[in-house]
């Protein structure tokens, strides 16, 4: 008899999940940014902008004073010293990540604008950056790197 309501118990549990997982339940991806809580932008990233060497280090954190995120993008150079600037910014109306971006803390030196990508489970982001200095555009890929239960 136990094992009988072992595998009963089994069954309905197999069954809860997929029905969980088709309706969108804790199994399913968002399919738009929009539907991310703020709290899967927080972590490490890593960032990698067409036209610039090597891959950037984002740390991304909650914002002291607005339901958006602020954090730091550390890029290395070869030959000389990192440069570390800030960023600022949310997921705004069409469900895009917005970011601005700092090197001195006051005038914007970069805009980053990037759409969730499907099946990532908020791990990637995809879009374009410009660079404020010269207006040029670059398309970059923002991938999310550790666990996401320790990056909370």
């Amino acid at each position: 008899m136990k094992g009988l309501r072992r595998a009963w118990l089994a069954a309905a549990c197999i069954a809860f999940a997929a029905g969980a997982a088709a309706q969108g339940g804790p199994a399913a991806c968002p399919a738009s940014a929009s539907e991310l809580p703020l709290q899967a932008l927080f972590g490490d990233w890593e960032a990698r902008i067409d036209g610039t060497q090597g891959v950037a280090k984002v740390k991304l954190n909650q914002h002291p004073d607005y339901a958006g995120v602020r954090g730091t993008i550390r890029r290395d150079v070869d030959g000389g010293p990192a440069t570390v600037s800030q960023l600022a910014g949310d997921i705004d109306d069409d469900g895009m990540l917005s970011l601005d971006e700092s090197l001195d803390g006051h005038a914007i030196s970069g805009v980053w604008l990037g759409a969730l990508q499907p099946g990532s489970c908020g791990r990637e982001f995809k879009g374009v950056w410009r660079d404020a200095a010269n207006d040029s555009t670059h398309p970059f890929v923002l991938n999310k790197i550790g666990n996401s239960a320790t990056d909370r």
